[in-house]
């Protein structure tokens, strides 16, 4: 039986694919918005991954729609952050929707994303970051912490 946490992402590579990945290896619901012609770094989000693809074919706007249909955004990266990653950030606090950015570097990240989630309970959690081009090695990084957090939810 799924988990009521549905997990949503934009099906880029690095955190989103890590963030779907997850959800499917842990037995939660998934989904999310991609652009038009299922457009990512590596060519094309793999039809694998039941996705949502939208009119536009820019990343911006799947970021924003992500945003805006989720009930709250984790956003993993190495601080600082940049690019897509940033407006991610700027979408949530653009639409007044709950957030957490997380530093792959602190200590007690899992412990801190666990205590955030009990906290606002979202049904529908958008995960976000950096593409794997930008932070090598951020997918299994990722992956391997959210099946760890997933599985105590």
């Amino acid at each position: 039986m799924p988990n009521k946490l549905k997990i949503v992402s934009g099906g880029q590579t690095g955190v989103d694919r890590a963030a779907l990945d997850a959800a499917i290896a842990c037995g939660f619901l998934y989904g999310g918005i991609i652009p038009k012609g299922r457009l990512s770094e590596d060519g094309k989000v793999p039809l694998t991954y039941k996705l949502t693809e939208c009119d536009h074919p820019e990343y911006p706007y799947r970021t924003e729609q992500n945003v805006i249909h989720s009930d709250a955004t984790l956003i993993f990266t190495y601080l600082p952050m940049n690019g897509g990653t940033q407006f991610t950030y700027e979408c949530c606090t653009k639409h007044k929707k709950p957030y957490l950015i997380s530093d792959l570097k602190n200590p007690h990240i899992e412990k801190d994303i666990l205590e955030w989630i009990q906290k606002i309970k979202p049904q529908v959690l958008n995960l976000a970051g950096p593409r794997e081009s930008k932070q090598p090695g951020i997918y299994k990084t990722s992956k391997i912490l959210l099946e760890k957090i997933f599985k105590k939810l």
